[in-house]
């Protein structure tokens, strides 16, 4: 019987491609998020191109009620969830915390670490009830390297780094693993959504340069869960060639980077 892998934030970037990834080597996928439209098309599209078994959950993860009702509400087909992608997360504004907002705040705290807690918790929960399991946090490499007017968000990133090594000590006697995929600069709706839909300040993030793709991260998290039985992948950190760290990118000029 094939595996059931759980996605939150399936509807776009790293959790759409984790689930093309999945969906491509057979899993069968619940697929979430709040923007119900995309998440039918994509079931579509999976079905379609990979034949897989495709049930959508769309709640707003920042709800702890909402999360509980949408799992709980499963089929039994789904229910025994194999592997957790905790993919959903954002960044919003990008200001001193002098000047930031604490609306962008609350978003990115809601998301990032309270939904990823509420999702985990009734999942982990059914995982330790059947002693097998595996949960894929997507962390940054912010979560260890903080940066100037990103404060708010790199805390969050903090948090998930920490939650990742705890949940690996608190499960790691019922035989449930944990993976904490780090990535840098990469090109999603990432930057679209933290300058609030300004496409022109968005690109620039990426300019001179090639980032890593949502295909390149669901990559990881693909190969990390396919790891043997004995084998945990306890963190991966990923940044694109042209960067060394948050701090340190190297930026060329569009035909160079073409030719590389």
């Amino acid at each position: 019987m094939a595996r059931t892998v759980f996605i939150t934030g399936a509807s776009s970037g790293i959790g759409e491609a984790t689930a093309r990834a999945f969906a491509e080597e057979g899993y069968r996928l619940v697929i979430t998020g709040r923007r119900h439209e995309r998440l039918k098309v994509l079931k579509r599209e999976l079905e379609a191109d990979f034949a897989a078994e495709v049930l959508v959950l769309s709640f707003d993860i920042r709800d702890r009620f909402q999360c509980e009702a949408a799992i709980e509400s499963m089929p039994e087909d789904f229910a025994d969830i194999d592997i957790l992608v905790n993919n959903a997360g954002l960044a919003a504004g990008l200001e001193r915390i002098d000047e930031g907002d604490p609306m962008d705040w609350n978003a990115m705290i809601d998301t990032n670490i309270k939904g990823l807690l509420y999702v985990t918790r009734v999942i982990s929960d059914k995982m330790i009830q059947r002693g097998v399991g595996h949960i894929v946090n997507i962390g940054s490499i912010a979560g260890t390297q903080p940066y100037s007017k990103g404060g708010v968000y790199s805390g969050t990133k903090h948090a998930v780094h920490a939650l990742s090594q705890a949940m690996r000590m608190d499960f790691l006697e019922f035989g449930i693993k944990v993976t904490e995929i780090r990535p840098g600069m990469a090109e999603t709706e990432f930057s679209l959504v933290r300058f609030h839909g300004d496409k022109e300040a968005a690109d620039d993030v990426y300019s001179g340069m090639i980032p890593l793709t949502g295909d390149d991260i669901a990559e990881a998290v693909l190969w990390a869960v396919e790891q043997p039985a004995h084998v945990n992948i306890s963190e991966i950190v990923m940044t694109p060639q042209q960067q060394a760290n948050v701090y340190c990118v190297t930026r060329k000029d569009t035909d160079q980077n073409e030719k590389q």
